[in-house]
């Protein structure tokens, strides 16, 4: 199908000739994605069907006590500085966002009254803005009601670079402006596809402003309560011990009818993938348990029990391996891994490519992930119209070996490649978890066989992952040479999913580590194609784009991809769970409940 029919077939939906439903079938039958045709469909005018509830109970509460298990516990619970996604479905837990997203990439109203269109007004058509209209009668946890006074507040208090906050690149180009008590005003600096993102989704849960609003700016992490959320969610909190325990109970003043069903909350933290999986599907002893990074091959033999299973969900996230392009054993002002330096070893074009042909993605996906994880080039792979043709990826040391040895690396007497005086030698970190440890072994060995010596070295998940800035070993920090570990993609768009290449986005001492550029990797080109798809409103021109930057992105081998996760949790048998690969866990938490 041509640019020119799709587009009469979308004037088709919206005159009514042809329904909504086979639209997106055929898209889907073309090799779309059902939440990439939702939201074409949506940039050309056509507003989104809301899903209706599968919610049973018929009162709120009387479900007693429900038991998940986050094995990497959360450390904080401000969303605005959830570096990690332990800390943002802790966050989830307590707070609400304005709008989430389902299952199929609709936009799903949560604090708001109802999602903007261009049928209702609420979208302006030259995509200069969108209006929110609030949810009336909405309450704190505290019975302080919840107005546009908040929202503004979320949006000064982000966008503040003092606060160092996380989601600061949702809001630091928008303005937002009161229009009443419960109507607020998105103004963009130009056209703007992608309008869905500040207030929305993992970056849109909102604090409240009576409580924070002495603490924006340089205090932000004063605040007390960034341990003790008071927000809009149907669970208030009761008690946290970071990296351990987080507990709540239910919200008696929630603002849906007959929700939640559950009378307590508790979510665990610590342990490892493995016996979490274990705990839910074979003992019993929790109901769900979140990012089940376990082999293939355990959790079948798990599910023969029936006491629970693992639910795998499509979305866009990503395991990867990180190339440093800083130098993490030099200290600058104060920082290691600093824009002021260049890495000794991978700032050349050679090394980077001969260590992108020594990960066996295929025995990866063979002998770890299986239907977990599916091998590929791509770092952007979610929607599939945003899905390059253009790369490829192949296992080849023989090629390894020689791009190396063109290049000046000679082997020594050790079989350690050396060059200038400088031997090539990596120190490789991710998270303490099996399938990590195997793929690290996986990836040493081969490297071995191309004269590459690799310290391998394995952080504690909660560390690792951890808000904590003084921390040296967090991945937000990379103090080594690579690094791997799976970023998520929190959106059906990718705009904010490849922002994390943009350089305006590095991690560092100045931002507390809070940018999304872990790599610190830096391409003119990348920064100018980013701009471009930030205002671009023809859909098929900015898919373009995003490929465009996968491209340069993997082809510089600023990160080398090696498995496309759909979304792994361990559910048991009687428990309603309704996840969304394009959201949080618990983006829907109060529709949970558990089946008689």
């Amino acid at each position: 199908m041509n640019e020119r029919e799709l587009r009469g077939m979308i004037q088709d939906v919206k005159d009514g000739k042809v329904s909504r439903r086979s639209f997106i079938h055929r898209m889907v039958a073309l090799g779309l994605t059902a939440p990439l045709a939702a939201q074409m469909l949506a940039h050309s005018g056509v507003a989104l069907a809301q899903a209706a509830s599968s919610y049973k109970p018929t009162k709120a509460g009387g479900g007693g006590a429900l038991k998940l298990l986050w094995w990497q516990g959360p450390t904080l619970l401000n969303p605005h500085f959830a570096v990690g996604t332990k800390d943002q479905e802790g966050s989830r837990m307590f707070y609400e966002p304005l709008a989430a997203w389902d299952p199929d990439g609709n936009l799903v109203p949560i604090l708001a009254a109802e999602v903007p269109s261009y049928e209702n007004g609420l979208l302006a058509r030259d995509g200069m803005s969108v209006t929110w209209k609030l949810k009336q009668g909405v309450q704190w946890h505290d019975g302080k009601p919840f107005t546009a006074d908040d929202v503004v507040f979320n949006w000064e208090y982000a966008r503040d670079k003092e606060t160092a906050s996380v989601t600061i690149g949702s809001y630091q180009n928008v303005d937002v402006e009161k229009i009443d008590q419960f109507t607020v005003r998105v103004k963009f600096q130009k056209p703007t596809p992608f309008w869905a993102d500040a207030f929305v989704g993992t970056r849109g849960m909102l604090i409240p402003k009576h409580l924070f609003g002495e603490y924006k700016g340089a205090k932000s992490r004063e605040a007390p309560n960034n341990l003790k959320p008071v927000g809009t969610g149907p669970y208030k909190f009761v008690d946290f011990k970071p990296g351990d325990l987080v507990k709540g109970e239910r919200n008696p003043n929630y603002h849906v009818p007959n929700r939640p069903y559950f009378d307590t909350i508790e979510m665990k933290g610590g342990g490892d993938a493995v016996s979490a999986a274990r705990a839910v599907i074979q003992t019993g002893e929790f109901d769900y348990a979140w990012n089940m990074q376990v082999e293939d091959e355990i959790l079948k033999r798990l599910e023969q029990g029936g006491k629970g299973r693992a639910e795998i969900t499509p979305g866009g996230n990503i395991e990867h391996i990180q190339l440093n392009s800083t130098d993490p054993w030099t200290e600058v002002d104060g920082e290691r891994s600093s824009t002021k330096t260049k890495h000794p070893l991978l700032s050349d074009p050679a090394v980077r490519q001969a260590l992108g042909m020594l990960v066996d993605r295929a025995s990866v996906q063979e002998h770890i992930y299986g239907r977990t994880g599916v091998a590929t080039g791509n770092f952007l792979n979610n929607p599939s119209r945003f899905r390059s043709n253009n790369t490829k990826w192949e296992f080849n040391i023989e090629k390894a070996n020689q791009i190396l040895e063109q290049a000046g690396w000679k082997k020594g007497a050790d079989g350690i490649r050396a060059k200038d005086g400088k031997k090539l030698k990596l120190v490789y970190q991710t998270s303490i978890n099996a399938p990590r440890q195997k793929n690290q072994a996986i990836v040493k060995q081969a490297c071995q066989r191309a004269g590459i010596d690799v310290e391998l070295k394995s952080v504690t998940a909660s560390v690792y992952f951890s808000s904590d800035v003084g921390n040296p070993d967090t991945y937000t920090k990379f103090y080594c040479d690579i690094q791997m570990y799976t970023t998520t993609m929190t959106q059906p768009d990718p705009e904010l999913f490849m922002n994390q290449f943009c350089s305006w986005e590095i991690a560092n001492k100045d931002n507390k580590w809070q940018g999304r550029n872990i790599t610190r990797w830096k391409s003119d080109e990348y920064d100018k194609a980013y701009r471009a798809a930030e205002g671009e409103l023809d859909p098929v021109k900015r898919a373009a784009l995003f490929i465009r930057m996968n491209d340069l992105a993997v082809g510089d081998h600023a990160v080398i991809p090696v498995v496309y996760r759909p979304r792994v949790a361990a559910v048991s048998s009687k428990l309603h769970a309704p996840l969304s690969g394009w959201d949080n866990d618990l983006w829907n938490l109060k529709d949970w409940y558990r089946e008689a």
